[in-house]
């Protein structure tokens, strides 16, 4: 959420409005001014109105004492009493108004994000690694995974519907040797400290990462009266650590790793996607997370990436780096840099990470804050996260990418460890 004291300025708000433009939201600035200048008269008059209150409540008390009537006072007072309830009702409401018209309106681009409407504008940054020439006609992973009776979708769609998958065997154990093997990396090579953490959320976390309330469609509801959804990310939950806390300055920066199944609905990407595990209900992702003081966050954001590319060097797998443009941000980032990895069957790069920072977007919802030791004051961290990487589209990338004539799909040197065979 943004800072609220700047929508109540109207300089600032009208420079709020030109960048939210740049990602093609259209801030509604006349709204915010007439509501923010009703809430200021609201406010006023309670506080004129407590004020006769508290007057009369001492005449009432000297009158008492002077053994005067006070029947006339007491009608006064009932009828103070009744403007001053009236007033807040009306100040409650109005600030319910603005807090929910707040909660709609994403994170501020920061600087050095290219102006852009949609992904077609998006900077490509750098590559890594020689895309592969085949020889032979490629496969697609479907193939692969159906013709060495790896990959089962039949089966998933008769226990729960399209956008599933059964792996079998072989292709189960890679699947968990990459998750085995990206944790390993993350915590012993580059010091993050693995969490466990819960696969449901409550509405307050969602909101406090900003999931919701604008965007309730993308996930899955539970039914029930507490208010559960499936994660759409680890995200939600690690990042949820840090609500309501108060972090000293030697506790930070909080560098987190966690691997969790994840659920979406994918709504409004019918159509896309529909062959294969490029965009399912249920994947797999190992998720980093940090939680950093505000003038180290973007040197944050780029280890973070450093971080989730190494997992794809030393895959040996062939991507580049895109840093997105303001069309094309996330609700809550201010700036995101995607990694986007080699798929030979489709001849071209695919999302397999997004790698964003917050800054105080989420902290001030969630109330996540840190001592500043240089004033003794309690400030909003900045939080950043970033997939290392999402394990079904690693799988896919890596099955693509090292096929044989055969038909087979050859280990990689940095999985040998994990599981002992060449082929599968």
């Amino acid at each position: 959420m943004l800072d609220p004291k700047y929508l109540r300025n109207d300089i600032q708000i009208e420079e709020i409005a030109k960048q939210l433009a740049n990602r093609g939201y259209q801030l509604d600035t006349h709204l915010i001014s007439r509501l923010e200048t009703r809430r200021k008269e609201l406010q006023s008059e309670t506080e004129a109105l407590q004020n006769i209150s508290n007057r009369n409540a001492k005449a009432v008390g000297l009158a008492k004492a002077k053994g005067e009537s006070i029947t006339v006072l007491l009608e006064e007072v009932d009828g103070i009493k009744k403007q001053r309830e009236d007033c807040e009702t009306k100040l409650k409401d109005i600030l319910e108004e603005l807090s929910a018209i707040y909660l709609t309106i994403p994170n501020l681009p920061h600087e050095s994000v290219p102006i852009g409407l949609d992904e077609s504008q998006n900077k490509t940054l750098r590559h890594w690694g020689k895309v592969p020439n085949f020889a032979f006609s490629v496969k697609d992973h479907v193939a692969l995974g159906e013709a060495n009776g790896l990959m089962d979708f039949a089966s998933a769609t008769k226990i729960a519907g399209s956008r599933f998958v059964v792996l079998y065997d072989r292709l189960a154990r890679l699947q968990r040797a990459l998750i085995q093997f990206m944790l390993d990396v993350h915590t012993k090579e580059h010091a993050y400290q693995e969490v466990y953490v819960p696969y449901i959320a409550n509405t307050e976390s969602l909101m406090g990462t900003g999931q919701l309330p604008g965007f309730a469609e993308d996930l899955f509801s539970l039914k029930g009266e507490q208010g559960f959804y499936l994660i759409p990310t680890a995200e939600v939950s690690v990042t949820n650590i840090a609500r309501d806390t108060i972090y000293a300055a030697s506790d930070l920066p909080k560098k987190y790793v966690a691997y969790t199944p994840c659920f979406r609905s994918e709504a409004g990407s019918y159509g896309k996607d529909t062959r294969g595990m490029i965009r399912q209900h249920q994947f797999e992702k190992v998720e980093l997370i940090h939680f950093v003081e505000p003038k180290n966050s973007y040197q944050a954001l780029e280890e973070l990436t450093q971080d989730a590319e190494s997992i794809l060097q030393k895959l040996e797998l062939p991507y580049r780096v895109v840093s997105l443009c303001t069309g094309d941000l996330g609700f809550s980032s201010a700036k995101t840099y995607d990694l986007e990895v080699w798929l030979p069957s489709q001849n071209t790069y695919r999302e397999i990470s997004s790698c964003s920072n917050f800054e105080s977007f989420q902290a001030r919802r969630l109330a996540a804050r840190w001592r500043n030791p240089e004033n003794a004051k309690t400030e909003l961290i900045h939080t950043i996260n970033g997939s290392g990487l999402a394990v079904g589209r690693t799988l896919v990338a890596l099955m693509e990418n090292y096929q044989t004539k055969e038909g087979k799909i050859r280990i990689p040197e940095a999985l040998k460890n994990y599981i002992q065979e060449d082929f599968i």
